[in-house]
């Protein structure tokens, strides 16, 4: 699988020639961002700019609301709600990036023509769709924001099938801006937008991927092809080598499967790097929750199950795509969860790389088992930092909903060093507590310790992120996340959230590691 294709991309400060759709904001203050040449056109031609005109159409600042203005020559324009633009610049480019996500997906639904005749129609229906998008934005930082909004709001799976070759409905994203559009790190504010975009819908369509074609062999070969022919090593042990060096986690969960796991393992080491991060991915290609086997209408979006791992394999791409002077150890523990004569039970004990011994407390808590392994051998990697990312649990689901994911690590300062990344990437976090009477729910009477908290079920993301921990070696900084809300939508896109997989921590984690860089 390719990486999904992108329009291109241009930053310009005037609108380019031709026939756009030209996106603008509405926050409560007034319309951001519409030329004055195109304020003039509407003036002559409807008597009114194009402020007054849109509010006759019931536009308003609300976050997501789109309205189209009637055409005036080439321009169609599109008018967006910016909603609440926040105190700060952080808030403010969040705000903003899911207004140009909002308005771009909006506008690629003109791509069909239904309203346009002849020539211009015929184009659209090609795939030739220009939007620019045009909200007012005056730093590099809110540019980038714009334009990596835009970009994701191009995506939609295309499913399996002949419409799969079918062209995106906009070809072509040019964002006006104002100022200077490189970052403050001298970075084309371009460049990183389509890196970052990029990353992010690699993830998400490795998650929307149906999981017959998306096992963990050929999830091992999707991550060596999107490496290639960058400064990216990679590693893959096969389920051979995964038992002989002792990944007992691993062998454990992918033994009910036909398809056996693997391990990847991708290393970026820059040139003057003075930091060292190891990233680690739970890669369940498809959860049936083996011998606990979950209820029908749970499995049926369990091919999501590897968003964790889809997340840090495609932001260590990015990273290397970058350039940003931090190495990068990042590790996906891929296996399929499912319930055959070969299946790993209940009560088993299970050794982990390294030699810590597991009891099973529910096959359905497989994420963990195959974390356990990879994080253990992170150990030999000699980490500054840890960070691991996981569909880990529901309870994380019940306490934080759909769109929020948890933070729990080793300390509060570790804890806001992620919390940090994720507000300049705009993806929402909150910290979790692990109480430390956390940890005596993982006692066990037969084995080093047991991977669930048996009957009690309080506290359940808590109990899971005590059991990660006990695998990563003191006084290593470790950061746990889990995203099991957000890592998946079922129901219509918002913002920059698509339905299906989202590609949630991919931005987060390409955040960190600038905050790392040398």
């Amino acid at each position: 699988m390719p990486t999904p294709p992108l329009p291109s991309l241009a930053l310009a400060t005037s609108l380019p020639r031709g026939s756009v759709v030209l996106v603008v904001g509405l926050a409560e203050d007034g319309v951001r961002g519409v030329p004055a040449a195109v304020d003039a056109a509407y003036a002559k031609s409807f008597g009114t700019d194009v402020a007054t005109l849109a509010a006759s159409v019931g536009a308003t600042s609300k976050a997501g609301q789109t309205r189209t203005l009637p055409p005036v020559g080439d321009v169609r324009l599109v008018v967006v709600g910016l909603g609440d633009q926040g105190e700060d610049e952080a808030a403010a480019a969040v705000a903003l990036r899911e207004a140009a996500a909002t308005g771009v997906r909006y506008a690629s639904g003109l791509a069909d023509g239904a309203d346009q005749k002849g020539a211009k129609a015929a184009a659209r229906a090609r795939g030739a769709l220009s939007v620019v998008v045009a909200l007012g934005t005056s730093t590099p930082e809110t540019t980038l924001a714009v334009a990596t909004g835009a970009l994701v709001g191009t995506y939609a799976y295309a499913g399996v099938g002949a419409r799969s070759s079918t062209p995106p409905a906009v070809e072509k994203v040019t964002v006006l801006h104002e100022g200077a559009a490189r970052t403050a790190a001298g970075e084309d504010v371009a460049e990183v937008a389509n890196v970052v975009a990029a990353a992010v819908l690699t993830a998400r369509e490795w998650v929307n991927i149906p999981a017959n074609l998306l096992y963990p062999a050929s999830f091992a070969e999707e991550a060596q092809a999107l490496v290639k022919g960058t400064r990216i090593s990679v590693e893959v042990l096969d389920e051979g080598e995964l038992e002989a060096q002792g990944y007992g986690g691993l062998m454990a969960v992918g033994g009910g499967s036909a398809r056996p796991p693997r391990l990847v393992r991708l290393s970026y080491r820059p040139r003057g790097a003075k930091t060292h991060l190891a990233l680690v991915g739970k890669g369940i290609t498809f959860d049936t929750g083996g011998l606990n086997l979950k209820p029908g209408d749970s499995m049926y979006t369990m091919k999501c199950d590897m968003a964790g791992a889809a997340a840090v394999l495609a932001a260590t791409w990015a990273i290397a795509k970058l350039g940003l002077k931090v190495q990068v150890t990042a590790y996906g523990a891929l296996a399929e969860n499912m319930p055959s004569g070969s299946a790993y039970r209940p009560s088993d004990v299970i050794t982990i790389y390294g030699g810590t011994t597991v009891e099973n407390g529910n096959s359905d808590a497989e994420g963990r088992i195959v974390m356990a392994d990879a994080l253990a051998r992170s150990n030999a990697d000699s980490p500054d930092l840890v960070v691991d990312v996981a569909t880990l649990t529901g309870a994380a689901v019940v306490a934080l909903g759909d769109r929020t994911a948890g933070v729990m690590a080793t300390d509060d300062a570790t804890a806001q060093r992620v919390l940090e990344a994720s507000k300049a990437a705009g993806e929402p976090f909150w910290q979790l507590p692990i109480p430390p009477e956390t940890r005596g729910k993982l006692d066990s009477s037969v084995a080093d310790l047991r991977s669930t908290g048996g009957s009690d079920r309080s506290g359940g993301a808590l109990v899971a992120a005590a059991f990660l921990r006990e695998f990563v070696d003191a006084p290593t900084p470790w950061a746990h996340l889990d995203i099991a809300g957000p890592a998946f939508r079922t129901g219509s896109p918002e913002g920059s959230f698509s339905t299906g997989g989202t590609g949630v921590g991919v931005t987060t984690l390409v955040a960190l590691a600038r905050s790392m860089a040398g």
